[in-house]
């Protein structure tokens, strides 16, 4: 009668050990957590709500940061949205469809495509600073492009970087070049993992050609493309470095996406609160867009074939 309590009591103390440990193997990832996600998170939220210059004096505010930008006081934070939004409905329907059809073009049957995949995937992994140097070389006026037209076609491009529509076009170009083989990787992956029996059972029923990419096989990557998409429009609300480096926001602020904004505010005219506030509402709308997406999947991504 009196091993049963001593066994317990034994056990009772080797739990208690082992969460020591346990939480001695955890606590330093939770003070980086603390340190690096926690503290800048609330430190934002708390300078969001005053007149922060990085020099000066504080002085508590509330809203009114987030009331200057949403009424408009600011006059380039709605052509920052402006921008974000076009660059993102532009951006991710390209991005998508490219990578879906170099999936499909480089299909199983494709002899050496594993290098083809590789060529295009080489631009994800280089630096995004080197890319866009490049392609600004290339669309200067002076760049290869221009100089190929004129001594072969013997005309002369427009000056990309300096047309407002243009400017957008190609950091939409570059922008697609760089990423499009992250996503293309995804649904090659995908279009191997389908179920054989299901596509000839499809075939055996007539289904070929478009009609078996539309009701047979893109249901079935359903799942894969809404993850690509939900990746590929965060990213691209969050776009900053090619227009940084490619156009400067400009002309004037044609390409000044959201992030950019949020950015000169901070470091540019010193005033952190409002950097703060144009932070925050950019992530609310990253997160209205994603819960909407989400929603969305219940109609239009099968789990199930």
């Amino acid at each position: 009668m009196t091993a049963q309590p001593a066994v317990t009591n034994r056990r009772s103390s080797l739990r208690k050990i082992e969460s020591r440990q346990a939480l001695g193997f955890v606590s330093p990832a939770l003070a980086g957590l603390c340190l690096f996600t926690v503290v800048p998170v609330v430190l934002s939220v708390v300078m969001s709500l005053f007149n922060w210059p990085a020099f000066g004096e504080r002085a508590f505010i509330g809203l009114e940061n987030y009331r200057n930008l949403l009424s408009g006081q600011n006059p380039d934070f709605y052509p920052a949205l402006r921008n974000s939004i076009i660059f993102t409905v532009t951006y991710v329907p390209v991005n998508i469809v490219v990578a879906l059809t170099l999936s499909l073009l480089l299909g199983p049957r494709i002899k050496g495509r594993n290098a083809f995949r590789v060529l295009f995937f080489i631009p994800v992994v280089t630096p995004m600073v080197a890319n866009v140097l490049v392609w600004k070389m290339l669309l200067q006026p002076q760049g290869l492009f221009n100089g190929i037209a004129v001594s072969v076609f013997g005309f002369q491009l427009p000056n990309f970087l300096a047309d407002p529509v243009w400017a957008m076009v190609m950091i939409v170009v570059m922008s697609v070049w760089q990423g499009v083989g992250y996503n293309m990787l995804i649904f090659s992956a995908a279009l191997e993992q389908l179920p054989e029996p299901v596509i000839e059972a499809a075939r055996l029923d007539g289904a070929k050609g478009a009609q078996m990419l539309f009701r047979v096989i893109l249901p079935m990557m359903s799942p894969s493309i809404f993850f690509a998409a939900v990746m590929t429009i965060i990213t691209s609300l969050q776009v900053f470095v090619q227009p940084q480096m490619l156009t400067g926001g400009g002309p004037g602020n044609a390409t000044l996406p959201l992030v950019m904004f949020i950015y000169n505010q901070g470091f540019k005219f010193q005033q952190l609160g409002v950097a703060a506030a144009g932070a925050w509402i950019l992530f609310i709308l990253v997160i209205l867009v994603t819960a909407f997406q989400f929603k969305a999947q219940k109609r239009w991504v099968h789990y199930e074939y």
